[in-house]
């Protein structure tokens, strides 16, 4: 269902004071959740322009990117997870890997946001976005998720989180390096970063200059967090924390030893793997994939050898889950698998004690299976336990991650710092080539007049021309990129444009005429 906004309430809730409640309580929850300070680094002045965007979107050249990214934008983020929006509200916004590009073109249809990339994942959903009105463009992308999930305002408002400039920067480096996770440390989430990344960058992608370069060193910053920590050691990710909810809870909704649990889990893609990986780990002899094809299942067989695989299709599903103790659910399924009238018409209801444990977003299990006799049910909002552990055993590995990323961070700053330097370098540039031009011109009529030089030799001096002015303009240009701060970066800009004479519209000529020298 389409829900439609008033324009009033779009900007109301597209301020950024709108959303600071929500952003404090957001930042408050994971601080002391993680037990980590949130220390804040100077505003980023992010960059880009917005661009009114026609019904056919042309690829920008690098040369255009790069322009657009001098010129005053910033980056922002709205979204939610699992740390402040429940099951329920995230899977209405949840959206396949595939569909990623086709939501960020629709989010700068408008022309409001000049760049966005979407990550959607069982955890959160959110979109990253730059433009240079952040009123327009916040209200636009507001309205985007409400379209999307069909939500009132009032819900929505209450899960949703906002972050701009270097808040926003620094959310998706822990989001790449995995302190933002459920499970603390875990992989998987640096691979679907790289994947939004990937996407962003591809021919029917959002990602601009600024974006790419964001998601890229984010990417980065999550590698090297992983490498130089030991923050992905142990049991990081929602498979295995799914494992170990069951084998917590085993004795207790099901009364027997893990170990001797009759398993099955549901689907066969990526989750399944490593739901398999941390069962093999603790003993697994045997299992039962149930799917809607023997493609996928066939290669977990080959993969693990040393486990029993019984591969069954879905028209066996029912049958399976009689047989089962402990279901696990993962597939990429809209709708739900299995609910309390298929758990009724089944028999499955007051019969033996089942557990079912859905890792899916969008869920799998319906919540009223918690309501049938018998049947303990859970999704990825209830593995609160095994994070806590988790979150006690990586406070070492979670404040040094931080610091790295700080690192990573500077990079980033340093990079956007220097583009604020373009518009200088491109005046400097242009002017350089018209003086050039002008006093070629002249030299070369003369020389063409008496008939001195060929054409060959005319272009030879043309060269030539071109040759020292690069040359003589590669130092300033080098310093202006260089400076080691935005301070240094704008006394050096504005130094360059007076020596230059870059604010006067006229060709240097009389007094001034000698640009830096008079300057001295």
């Amino acid at each position: 269902m389409k829900f439609s906004l008033s324009i009033p309430l779009l900007l109301s809730l597209a301020s950024v004071s709108a959303f600071a409640p929500i952003q404090n309580n957001v930042l408050e929850n994971t601080i002391k959740s993680q037990a980590i300070n949130y220390v804040g680094v100077a505003p980023l002045s992010m960059v880009a322009t917005q661009e009114i965007e026609t019904n056919t979107r042309r690829k920008k050249t690098k040369e255009e990117r790069l322009q657009l990214a001098s010129k005053g934008l910033q980056v922002h983020v709205i979204g939610l997870s699992i740390h402040h929006a429940s099951v329920e509200v995230r899977e209405k916004l949840a959206i396949p890997q595939h569909e990623w590009n086709i939501a960020s073109n629709d989010i700068v249809s408008s022309g409001a946001v000049s760049e966005a990339a979407v990550l959607s994942t069982c955890n959160r959903f959110e979109v990253y976005y730059a433009a240079s009105d952040a009123r327009s463009a916040t209200a636009r992308v507001t309205e985007y998720l409400a379209e999307r999930s069909g939500l009132p305002v009032s819900i929505l408002r209450k899960n949703l989180f906002m972050l701009s400039g270097d808040d926003a920067v620094w959310h998706l480096m822990r989001v790449s390096g995995g302190l933002d996770s459920l499970i603390v440390g875990e992989g998987q989430i640096l691979s679907q970063v790289r994947a939004c990344h990937s996407s962003s960058i591809e021919e029917d992608g959002c990602g601009g200059k600024v974006l790419s370069r964001l998601l890229c060193g984010a990417v980065a910053a999550g590698k090297r967090v992983r490498s130089e920590t030991g923050i992905s050691k142990g049991s990081v990710s929602v498979s295995s924390a799914a494992v170990e909810l069951s084998e917590m809870l085993c004795m207790e909704d099901l009364n027997l030893p893990f170990s001797t649990a009759r398993l099955a889990v549901v689907g066969a893609g990526k989750m399944t793997r490593l739901l398999i990986t941390h069962l093999a780990s603790r003993g697994l002899e045997k299992i039962t994939i149930v799917n809607r094809s023997l493609g996928r299942p066939q290669e977990l067989q080959e993969q693990f050898p040393d486990i029993d695989i019984d591969i069954k299709l879905m028209d066996d599903l029912w049958d399976v889950i009689g047989r089962s103790d402990i279901v696990y659910t993962a597939t990429s399924s809209v709708d739900y698998v299995v609910d309390e009238s298929l758990l009724k018409e089944n028999g499955l209801a007051g019969g033996c004690p089942l557990m079912l444990v859905d890792i899916s977003v969008p869920r799998n299990i319906a919540e009223d299976c918690k309501e049938v006799p018998n049947v303990s049910a859970y999704n990825v909002d209830d593995l609160k336990a095994v994070v806590a552990k988790n979150t006690a055993m990586r406070q070492k590995e979670m404040i040094e991650a931080e610091i790295l990323l700080r690192e990573e961070l500077a990079i980033f700053c340093g990079w956007r710092e220097s583009l604020s330097a373009i518009p200088t370098i491109n005046q400097l540039q242009e002017k350089a080539n018209s003086v050039r031009k002008e006093e070629l011109s002249k030299c070369t009529k003369k020389l063409s007049q008496n008939g001195n030089l060929s054409d060959k030799e005319l272009e030879a001096v043309e060269r030539l021309s071109r040759g020292i002015v690069n040359k003589l303009l590669h130092g300033p240009m080098a310093h202006l990129r260089k400076s080691d701060n935005v301070d240094d970066q704008q006394h050096a800009i504005k130094e360059l444009s007076s020596m230059f004479m870059l604010d006067d519209d006229g060709n240097g000529r009389g007094r001034g005429g000698a640009g830096p020298m008079a300057h001295l």
